[in-house]
């Protein structure tokens, strides 16, 4: 019972902070004076919303920006879940691809973005790319620094036991690490829609990057919020997503220990 009062009394303040946001929002700027080409007012960007769901195909290229997101998300987890296991399991490995995992880290993601739309067009292979390419660390940080960390006390007495390579790896090293590994996919989520964006503004013909340089040109402040809002609206579907998955796949643990993996 008093958990659920807590919970809401939390999403009280929640909202009550969110209406004084958007109250701010809408008689602030005409109250010091901010023009509506700067600043417009929530009520116009509101209308401006409606204008372009029906004008600008905003669903269609929403859908198209959240497609990419999870093609990007879901290869680039894959990848550094894989990999990271794998330099995890065999350090030798690990010190021989480290150095040029290092370099790769380091290249700034952006300036992928115009070479891959070089070469394959504009297509929304570059920007899922571009969204593997970001994705990709923070999983295989996580991972791997959950692998480094392993209590070798567990794997020792697995060994006792009489178990094999891939049952350690499958009964207590992959277990073990999962708190880790939907800690790097949390992170993983929102970086998924920032790759996504930065492929569709350099070389993009469709998806709400597009949509958000056509605004920029017609110099429309009001339609740039709305694709602003649309962006956020998909990168929190994305983490909350991940946020459900890690519930059901590890309920077994109590949600402070959850979120401090």
């Amino acid at each position: 019972m008093s958990a659920n009062r807590d919970r809401l009394v939390t999403t009280s303040w929640s909202l009550l902070v969110l209406v004084l946001f958007l109250a701010a929002w809408e008689w602030g700027p005409g109250m010091i004076g901010v023009p509506d080409f700067v600043l417009p007012h929530f009520s116009k960007v509101c209308a401006e919303a409606v204008r372009i769901w029906g004008s600008e195909n905003l669903l269609w290229h929403a859908g198209v920006t959240a497609a990419e997101v999870v093609i990007g998300f879901i290869l680039g987890s894959v990848l550094g879940a894989l990999i990271g296991y794998a330099l995890g399991l065999s350090p030798r490995v690990e010190s021989v691809l480290s150095p040029y995992l290092l370099a790769l880290q380091i290249a700034p993601k952006v300036a992928f973005a115009p070479l891959f739309v070089m070469w394959m067009g504009y297509t929304m292979y570059p920007k899922i790319l571009v969204a593997v390419l970001i994705v990709f660390f923070p999983v295989l940080i996580n991972v791997l620094s959950a692998m480094r960390t392993m209590d070798v006390d567990m794997i020792n007495l697995a060994r006792s036991f009489s178990a094999t390579r891939l049952q350690v790896f499958r009964n207590v090293e992959f277990p073990t690490t999962m708190p880790a590994l939907f800690s790097g996919l949390r992170i993983a989520s929102t970086l998924a829609v920032i790759g996504v964006v930065v492929g569709e503004l350099v070389g993009g013909n469709m998806g709400l990057g597009y949509l958000l340089v056509f605004f920029e040109g017609q110099g429309n402040t009001a339609a740039v919020f709305v694709v602003i809002g649309a962006l956020t609206v998909i990168g929190i579907i994305a983490y909350y997503a991940v946020v459900i998955a890690e519930k059901r796949v590890l309920h077994y643990l109590p949600s402070s220990e959850r979120r401090s993996a």
